[in-house]
């Protein structure tokens, strides 16, 4: 079957240069000009996401982390920011890849047969650490340590998901912040702190020695669990 591209992207040209590279490639597109509207086509069921971070109704993190609270379909932000800060804010709301403009249609296209391999090959939503002690179900959105459910909150949830999507890489405060709550999170750095120190009591056995989310002093936090093949 014809693997489905939803496209969301205001700027004509480059939405009919990237379909029109797709469609030769063999996908089938769908486009969508607005965020809201590509929210919506999500219920077509596309395998995979291109989505543009500068629409005009709705911020591009915000749509990533909007799919992410329903699907872990492949995720492909097509952006002209290229700052290592606006990367990693792309990464931290859930995105799969990162593409600056201006940028090379081949590529793009390449890239996207490359995340769907991956998808293919690791098409479970059950995602497995540490040799199986830590299972988290993404499409049921719960946690199970040691065979054990956790009674993680959603903010918990979300917060495990933001560290699992960023495994091994360093989070500051504010791109928790940002991968939890979004940019609109009224908040402060002890509000995640304590958000952390919870998830952290019911995830390790002893949080002087992490096994899971270890403290980088001066940085934040990351996730340095080992992922397990399925």
């Amino acid at each position: 079957m014809t693997a489905k591209i939803l496209i969301i992207e205001d700027e004509k040209k480059i939405s009919d240069i990237v379909v029109a590279y797709l469609e030769k490639d063999g996908f089938t597109v769908d486009t969508a000009e607005t965020g809201s509207d590509g929210l919506k086509k999500l219920a077509n069921h596309p395998d995979l996401v291109i989505l543009d971070l500068m629409l005009p109704d709705m911020d591009g993190e915000d749509i990533c982390r909007a799919i992410r609270d329903s699907s872990d379909v492949p995720v492909i932000m097509l952006t002209a920011k290229s700052r290592e800060h606006d990367k990693l804010s792309g990464f931290t709301a859930g995105a799969d890849d990162y593409i600056v403009k201006p940028f090379s249609p081949k590529e793009l296209v390449a890239r996207v047969r490359a995340r769907l391999r991956r998808k293919l090959n690791g098409s479970s939503h059950i995602l497995s650490f540490n040799e199986g002690r830590l299972l988290i179900d993404t499409l049921k959105r719960e946690a199970v340590l040691d065979q054990r459910p956790l009674a993680l909150t959603p903010t918990e949830f979300k917060l495990l998901t933001t560290f699992i999507n960023n495994i091994q890489r360093p989070l500051n405060r504010e791109q928790l912040i940002t991968g939890v709550q979004g940019y609109d999170f009224d908040g402060t750095d002890r509000t995640i702190d304590a958000h952390i120190k919870n998830l952290r009591q019911k995830i390790e056995k002893d949080t002087r020695r992490p096994e899971f989310i270890k403290t980088v002093y001066g940085v934040g936090y990351v996730f340095i669990a080992a992922a397990d093949e399925i």
